[in-house]
């Protein structure tokens, strides 16, 4: 069920592999002409700390995301969409780093903060609500992921159609998570559903699509075919 950023019940999934020179260059060249705690400076740390990621660097990217959670909240308030959405990217920061406890304190500050802004059926509400329950599952809970991760499907395939990209990729979190429960029939089969609703609405060639029949093959591997 997702270690890496782009696999995470993180619906933040669609993190591009940049260049980390050109980033560094770009944080310097904003940071000279704008100042360290302009918007514009603060998404190219933001940037930066996403390259970073996609290298391995996880606690280089840790750091630039607290100063951008930190500067946003100077900028913008606690409450501001943009800082949530950093301190959504850091807590993953954090709980890949090991502290799953101060990962989920902080999802669950992103969650509060988003309903708050977007209400409870706001996509980047249930995006925070997806994210909570992988950090939930990874610290043992598995029922309680399961029933968030439910709910939230159920959520977002009424408000946003059944074949919406996040209705997709949660329940692709929750075939995950059923998988690692044991249920593989149960995890199989919805994982199957999940390709082939991608394959139809995105494209055989799509990221998406492909990332999501690799997981069937590793299960159909597993299973001994």
């Amino acid at each position: 069920m997702g270690g890496g950023r782009r696999e995470q019940f993180a619906v933040d999934a669609s993190r591009q592999m940049v260049s980390v020179v050109e980033l560094e260059a770009l944080v310097a060249a904003r940071r000279n002409a704008l100042g360290e705690g302009h918007p514009d400076t603060l998404t190219a740390k933001l940037d930066l700390a996403e390259a970073l990621w996609g290298e391995g660097r996880l606690q280089q990217a840790r750091q630039l995301e607290e100063s951008v959670v930190a500067g946003r909240r100077s900028l913008l308030g606690e409450a501001h969409p943009d800082t949530l959405k950093a301190l959504g990217k850091l807590a993953v920061s954090v709980g890949q780093l090991g502290d799953l406890g101060e990962a989920r304190r902080l999802q669950e500050q992103v969650v509060a903060g988003m309903r708050a802004v977007h209400g409870h059926e706001g996509r980047d509400t249930l995006r925070a609500i997806n994210n909570l329950a992988g950090t939930v599952a990874a610290l043992g809970d598995a029922f309680a992921a399961r029933a968030m991760l439910e709910e939230t499907i159920a959520t977002l395939s009424r408000v946003f159609g059944e074949e919406d990209a996040d209705t997709l990729t949660s329940r692709g979190n929750l075939a995950a998570l059923l998988w690692q429960c044991g249920e593989h029939e149960e995890a199989f089969m919805l994982q199957e559903q999940v390709a082939e609703a991608l394959r139809r609405t995105r494209g055989a060639d799509d990221q998406m699509v492909c990332n999501a029949e690799a997981v069937l093959n590793s299960m159909l591997r597993d299973l001994g075919f």
